[in-house]
């Protein structure tokens, strides 16, 4: 059944709005703005869990403060987003019946926090999760962008496109019950990524569900660099061998085939010796920048004729940290059933 959000004198119970970050200076004032806009009775709290930001970003959370209330700032020290996320919630948590995770590094729609409270009350699901657009500004950032929202960089992943609803098993975090994700234990802190998709896990096997909202896509900004790019799928990589090995579970096609690059591509550098051995890495290469080629004359744009190597990054860095992090804990003895502190362990 839908949780009433209304205390006893029919106000709305509201939402506390939780965004962890780290040197957003870049967007993190209009990621605030987004949910300021949006009134108190549903908004009641803005917490910005800053993971130790060096830029201007603490600067502008204050200048933004001091215009809204509501708008907290919250020491991260231990700077993982998970971390930051569950010491909001043991603080403000009791606060309102349902927190929402917003990311500093991308745009939101307006009425975001509305639109997620009536699909729950709508449906009765104890998560709300979204779809994730990605859009560039810089021309790396469009070539990264035209990739993740391609099936080349997201292997028809149901939340890196326009959204129908529908129940899931995982999407983009945005909206959740309070008494859910502190039933299911909230995030594992010793996941840096794919916190979001293992804590989902949990939530599926307690009996929770999870509803995939239409017309509430996010647009999400990518790394602005290759390198950047290359770290963060690596990361990704690292973050999705976790979950598999800390509950026993099979990969996805999607994902399976992007952690055999790393391995295709060290074979090719026999090529000297055994020269049929560079084919997998070759076809693997063409196919991939002649996709990207397609994509760019496709939205008649010569940046996103790029996407085909910032795809290559992306499997590139998912496939090495996949395969580091699995041999990394085969190594000491096998994967353990939790893997660090869970909420209140702060």
């Amino acid at each position: 059944m839908p949780i009433d959000s209304r205390d006893a004198f029919g106000q709305q119970a509201s939402v506390v709005v939780i965004i962890p970050c780290l040197n957003e200076e870049d967007y993190i004032a209009k990621t605030i703005a987004g949910f300021s806009a949006e009134p108190s009775a549903i908004v009641g709290k803005i917490v910005v869990a800053d993971g130790g930001s060096t830029d201007q970003t603490l600067r502008i959370i204050q200048a933004c403060a001091n215009h809204d209330k509501r708008i907290v700032v919250l020491k991260n020290d231990r700077r993982i987003q998970s971390s930051g996320f569950n010491k909001a919630v043991e603080l403000y948590g009791d606060l309102a019946p349902f927190v929402i995770r917003a990311d500093a590094h991308a745009d939101y729609p307006s009425d975001f926090c509305a639109k997620l409270l009536e699909a729950q009350e709508m449906t009765g699901a104890d998560s709300v999760v979204v779809s994730m657009i990605a859009k560039g500004v810089t021309c790396f950032q469009s070539a990264a962008a035209a990739a993740q929202n391609s099936r080349l960089g997201n292997g028809g992943s149901a939340h890196r496109r326009a959204a129908e609803g529908r129940f899931v098993d995982h999407g983009h975090h945005a909206l959740i019950s309070v008494g859910a994700f502190r039933s299911a234990g909230g995030y594992d802190e010793a996941f840096s990524h794919n916190e979001d998709a293992e804590l989902d896990l949990r939530l599926i096997s307690a009996g929770y569900r999870i509803y995939l909202c239409a017309g509430t896509d996010i647009t999400y900004f990518p790394r602005k660099s290759p390198v950047s790019l290359f770290y963060q799928y690596r990361n990704f990589g690292r973050g999705r061998a976790m979950t598999i090995l800390k509950h026993h579970t099979r990969p996805k096609l999607r994902q399976v085939v992007p952690v055999m690059i790393a391995p295709v591509v060290a074979m090719s550098l026999l090529y000297p010796v055994v020269s049929f051995l560079a084919l997998p890495a070759l076809v693997w290469a063409v196919a991939s920048l002649a996709y990207g080629v397609m994509l760019g004359v496709r939205n008649r744009s010569s940046c996103v004729c790029g996407s085909g190597f910032a795809a290559m990054l992306m499997h590139l860095g998912f496939s090495v940290g996949f395969i580091w992090q699995t041999v990394k804990q085969i190594s000491v003895g096998g994967p353990r059933q939790k893997f660090g502190p869970q909420m209140g362990a702060h």
